[in-house]
């Protein structure tokens, strides 16, 4: 059994979902991007339209957005809470289950302004990863934590978890213990 335990006392999070990179050198007729007054996504241009449209704009590059990596137990309200994660794995390597204890998580803050929980996802640039197998915890009829677990049945579904699992550690000071 592994666990990720958070490395230190956690500021803020940023409700902020994506980071602007960009890439340089790409090959002559790929899609490039033009400047633009507009501040959401990057407007993408074909090459060959570029030269007639981009003759006022100073440079041109293509801009990727990377979505930072998060976890949601309703859609559009991010977790602020570091949970501690479990993980196991079988003997041939076929399958595996990760265990998320979050501990006063901010979605029982939130709940009643935004509305139930509906399940527990995990967000990066690759996509979203999602489990209904969301249980809360009550003391004295008080929410007191949530348990989240997500299975991995294939050897595939589990690089796809350590790769989010990698992104989201780095992101929020989670150090990994083999025991």
């Amino acid at each position: 059994m592994a666990a990720l335990h958070s490395l230190g006392l956690c500021t803020a999070i940023s409700h902020s979902s994506y980071q602007p990179r960009s890439l340089a050198g790409l090959a002559s007729g790929a899609i490039q991007s033009v400047c633009s007054s507009f501040n959401g996504k990057p407007l993408h241009i074909p090459h060959s339209r570029l030269a007639t449209l981009g003759q006022n704009c100073k440079s041109s590059r293509l801009t990727i957005m990377m979505v930072k990596p998060i976890i949601q137990f309703i859609q559009g309200t991010d977790e602020q809470t570091i949970p501690d994660v479990k993980l196991t794995k079988s003997r041939d390597g076929t399958n595996g289950m990760a265990i998320f204890r979050f501990d006063q998580p901010s979605v029982f803050d939130s709940s009643s302004e935004v509305g139930d929980i509906t399940g527990f996802y995990m967000i990066d640039e690759e996509g979203v990863l999602q489990s209904v197998d969301v249980n809360a915890k009550f003391v004295n009829g008080k929410p007191a934590g949530i348990e989240a677990k997500y299975i991995m049945r294939t050897p595939r579904d589990w690089d796809r978890f350590m790769r989010f699992m990698e992104r989201y550690a780095n992101e929020n000071g989670l150090q990994f213990i083999k025991k």
